[in-house]
């Protein structure tokens, strides 16, 4: 079952709200040979958790299968990364898996001990359900938190997100039935306005289409930090009259044209399914902009593209927060 992205929490009685976490969706299938994991595009991922398997196999009965997200903890915090990490260890998984174990919070049961199928079932009964079924299990097994209060809710928005790293809100009626592939529930992301300084766009000077985007770290490097979504002709406009062509630094021993690499490496898009490099028109970084971001990021980039509002001309470069996670305060330690 998905959710359907809405511009606010939705309030009003027989809903209930759970956060909605920084990982990858899964469902485990409990069955009397094992443990199956698969992610939400239908890709096996039993064999990149064995911490997880071996969890479910001591705790949960056969038959059972389960839904939830798969995280792993670094720093109290969410780490996206350490996930995608899981894909590519090789033979370092398991040395991967017991240096940063994942947990899997789970939020609904699709099928009880025994085979039992409970789709049909209203929420509340699938949850007592989940319950029982891990009474007791591992802490690896974590069962999701969930509230009617609207005060809880906005503690978890407003400091959960920068704490732990949830990415927002999911909200469901407590009498709904589970419907596979139906976005019959609700997710509100949470949203920050910040600043951003371009380094590069795709298109034209004259034209851009999307803005690249980048901060400094600690020690003054300009630092490649995501990308815009498609810019409206309005936004094209007021980019194109802030931007500049890049103008080479003469130094001995060469020449230094910019701090990004072109094209941009495939690497940098934090995607598990890499695009090509992705070639861009490079610019002289001076130019700082308004962003609506989402809390979703990992290697100091954001993972989803941002939300480009409009050229900030008032502002220098050195007024941008430092990237991400080096900013005090802003999704980070200091």
């Amino acid at each position: 079952m998905l959710a359907a992205p809405v511009d606010q929490v939705p309030e009003g009685p027989g809903l209930i709200h759970e956060p909605k976490w920084d990982g990858w969706r899964a469902i485990a299938f409990r069955d009397s040979d094992g443990v199956y994991l698969q992610s939400r595009a239908g890709r096996n991922l039993t064999t990149y958790f064995p911490d997880i398997t071996r969890a479910i196999r001591s705790a949960i009965p056969a038959g059972a299968v389960l839904d939830g997200e798969l995280i792993v903890w670094e720093r109290g915090r969410t780490n996206f990364a350490q996930l995608q990490r899981r894909i590519t260890a090789g033979r370092g998984l398991l040395r991967l898996a017991r240096d940063c174990p994942a947990h899997y919070v789970l939020f609904d049961v699709l099928a009880d001990a025994g085979g039992e199928v409970v789709l049909d079932l209203p929420l509340f009964e699938r949850r007592a359900r989940l319950e029982r079924l891990l009474a007791d299990a591992p802490p690896t097994l974590t069962l999701t938190p969930q509230t009617t209060d609207m005060r809880q809710v906005s503690d978890w928005l407003i400091h959960w997100t920068v704490a732990t790293g949830i990415e927002g809100v999911v909200t469901k009626r407590l009498a709904g039935r589970y419907e596979p592939g139906r976005r019959g529930w609700s997710k509100f992301r949470t949203r920050v306005f910040t600043e951003a300084i371009v380094g590069g766009v795709t298109g034209s000077l004259r034209n851009p289409d999307t803005a690249l985007l980048g901060r400094f770290d600690r020690r003054g490097k300009l630092r490649y930090t995501g990308r815009t979504h498609p810019l409206t002709v309005e936004q094209r406009a007021d980019l194109a009259a802030a931007l500049s062509p890049l103008r080479p630094l003469q130094r001995r021993g060469g020449t230094v044209v910019h701090p990004w690499p072109q094209p941009l490496p495939a690497a940098w898009s934090g995607q598990l399914d890499r695009p090509e490099p992705l070639r861009y028109v490079q610019v002289e970084p001076t130019a700082v902009v308004e962003i609506d971001a989402d809390v979703a990021f990992e290697h100091q980039r954001w993972r989803h593209r941002v939300r480009f509002s409009r050229t900030r001309p008032d502002m220098s470069i050195y007024d941008v927060p430092l990237v991400l996670g080096e900013e005090k305060g802003y999704y980070g330690e200091a």
